[in-house]
């Protein structure tokens, strides 16, 4: 009975380390929806990864379509950041135009995992709300500006 647990565990690790080996940016990208649009690009997702990392140290995030969608509608404002991997994109198709009608930036991601991942949760997170704070100021600051100029789809 000793060796079946042993055995279990190293399976276990093995399959985490095939699991935690990233996925390259490209790769992701081939497989987000068509309305994925703006999408951010490297090194501005890395650093929205960044901001909820520390936003969700502080309890600022909000996650998961029906919490955003609850606190756009309340006039919460921030930045939303959308998985570009979720389907069926009906599942969430209506932020976009509710952050649009609120003045709400938001920008695509390209894996709904690494975003949950970056919430400190182990689910996957089809959407997040980063709230403003002086905790991470610059950060946010940096990814709002960089938002901000990317293209509205038409």
């Amino acid at each position: 009975m000793g060796k079946t647990p042993k055995k279990s565990k190293e399976v276990e690790t093995e399959e985490g380390e095939t699991e935690g080996t990233e996925r390259s940016y490209e790769t992701l990208v081939a497989l987000i929806n068509p309305i994925a649009s703006p999408l951010a690009s490297r090194k501005l997702t890395k650093r929205l990864y960044k901001t909820v990392k520390k936003a969700s140290k502080q309890k600022n995030v909000r996650r998961g379509v029906k919490e955003v969608q609850k606190f756009i509608r309340k006039g919460e404002k921030g930045i939303v950041i959308l998985a570009g991997d979720v389907t069926p994109i009906d599942v969430y198709c209506h932020l976009p135009l509710m952050c649009e009608e609120s003045d709400i930036p938001y920008a695509y991601v390209p894996s709904k995992q690494d975003l949950g991942a970056a919430t400190g949760a182990k689910r996957p997170t089809a959407c997040v709300l980063v709230k403003e704070s002086e905790e991470y100021q610059s950060n946010y600051n940096d990814c709002l500006s960089d938002v901000k100029a990317l293209p509205l789809p038409i």
